[in-house]
């Protein structure tokens, strides 16, 4: 006789979203050479906005061992700095390094957030073990692992942000970078397509970030360090897998107890396209300025207009922007600013920025730049609308633009034309003209930590294709030990 008010505890197989994932990045074999080539340059870039972080006293004292003076045996090292950490504490700081400035890739889609964060616990990971190796005589990994992992971390957070919405439920996009960190760090470390399943479904259960710290009136700093967080804790939960931690097979679809249930309002995910190489082929470089994504093209609009409006600003009458759902929802806020972290994150200030001075740096976000009286009085001129087509072709696999336009209004009648520019700089369809500005950013941002003659050596490296991808990781990472002053 059945018991009806009992709960079957008859354990089902793994979710099959957690099986996908899990086979994908165990048996999947990188054959893209774009995807390679791309995962090149995502690497030069993250590392050089690492280094260009450590500029930053307020990211600095973030960094290095969670209990002061502790050191780790041949631990992992965090670029630009002294520190050899646990992997754990080493992805946290390299992630963090990457994310603060807001200036590595992107990806756009039904939910949005920056691929590179998993490199945080990528290079933490194969450095640590990599060093280990080599002490015991063992072969190290190589960069050419290292850029493998990092097209299917791309992917895997990617292409769940295709067709799923996390911001929609109130769940922060990091959920992405802890769940493909703690797949391809367990298959780092030797895992296999079960243990990869049972790490996933640890990443699922373990609770998840509110967007609160991203959003009016609550924007603060955690959002630059929030990727670290996630990255970091995709490796402790693969270390926790290899060390024998169980899977739970239904973590996303148990009733009532499910990430399905608790936190995706019943729905489960939905897939655009099988797991490959689409994303890293298709992401989006920040290149010419340190701007939340979907201001990118606002703030290039407002650059080709910067010299018709800048002797002009006491005679606007409005300023009206044009954009996409996605930016209104995010980004386009009025009313006071209280910190760095809410204006890199305000369509309406980078766009004053841009008009005002011609430029837009990680230094305009600053307290002291945020000062300046004509900055809040052109942002309280803007009008902010949308244009359904933006919209529509944001979403579109075949176009994935992000498309903003500015036009400023006189009192005396005069106007400017409408500017628009639907695909940004660092959009894969203007990669012939941005990858020789992408060069150009990694070289002066690695130029902030080291001298002229590494930055070419790190340089003439990740150059040479063939000789990157057959270096140790160990010996990749001891090009980024520091050479200045200082140094944390």
């Amino acid at each position: 006789m059945s018991d009806s008010t009992a709960d079957s505890n008859i354990r089902p197989p793994p979710d099959r979203e957690l099986v996908g994932i899990a086979e994908y990045v165990a048996e999947f074999t990188v054959t893209s050479n774009e995807a390679l080539e791309t995962a090149r340059l995502c690497l030069m870039d993250s590392l050089g906005c690492a280094l260009l972080a450590l500029t930053y006293p307020a990211c600095v004292r973030l960094l290095g061992p969670v209990v002061p003076g502790m050191t780790t045996c041949l631990g992992a090292r965090v670029p630009g700095t002294v520190f050899e950490l646990d992997p754990v504490t080493a992805a946290f700081d390299i992630g963090t390094l990457i994310r603060w400035l807001d200036y590595n890739d992107t990806w756009l889609a039904a939910e949005w957030g920056h691929p590179s964060d998993n490199l945080g616990g990528i290079l933490a990971a194969a450095d640590f073990l990599s060093r280990r190796n080599a002490a015991e005589g063992k072969a190290p990994f190589t960069m050419a692992q290292v850029l493998t992992a990092m097209i299917k971390a791309h992917e895997i957070q990617g292409g769940l942000a295709l067709e799923n919405s996390f911001n929609r439920v109130g769940l922060d996009h990091v959920v992405l970078v802890k769940v493909a960190t703690a797949a391809v760090v367990t298959s780092l470390l030797g895992g296999s397509r079960d243990q990869i399943v049972a790490a996933l479904s640890q990443a699922w259960i373990d609770g998840q970030s509110l967007r609160t710290y991203r959003h009016a009136p609550n924007t603060g700093s955690r959002k630059s360090w929030a990727a670290g967080d996630a990255t970091s804790r995709g490796v402790w939960l693969a270390l926790m897998t290899m060390r024998g931690e169980p899977g739970y097979p239904s973590a996303l679809t148990a009733k009532k107890w499910g990430f399905y249930d608790v936190s995706f309002r019943g729905t489960p995910f939905r897939m655009q396209r099988p797991y490959g190489s689409y994303v890293m082929e298709n992401i989006l470089f920040k290149i010419s300025f340190p701007a939340e994504y979907h201001a990118q093209t606002a703030v290039e609009c407002a650059l080709l207009l910067h010299e018709r409006v800048r002797d002009r600003l006491d005679e606007i009458e409005r300023i009206e922007i044009t954009t996409q759902e996605s930016a209104i929802r995010i980004i386009s806020k009025t009313g006071p600013l209280h910190n760095p972290a809410d204006r890199d994150h305000c369509l309406q200030y980078m766009t004053a920025i841009a008009l005002i001075f011609g430029r837009l740096t990680a230094d305009d976000y600053s307290d002291a730049a945020a000062a300046d009286p004509r900055i809040d009085r052109v942002r309280n001129l803007m009008v902010v609308a949308e244009d359904p087509r933006y919209s529509r072709e944001y979403l579109d696999p075949e176009k994935r633009s992000i498309a903003n336009a500015v036009q400023v209004f006189f009192r005396d009648g005069s106007c400017t034309e409408k500017v628009e520019v639907e695909y940004p700089l660092g959009h894969r369809r203007r990669r012939k003209e941005g990858v020789p500005l992408l060069l150009k950013k990694c070289r002066d941002n690695l130029s902030t930590r080291l001298s002229k003659e590494r930055v070419e050596e790190v340089l003439g490296l990740c150059s040479d294709p063939e000789r990157l991808m057959t270096t140790p990781v160990n010996e990749f990472m001891e090009l980024f030990l520091p050479e200045k002053k200082g140094t944390p």
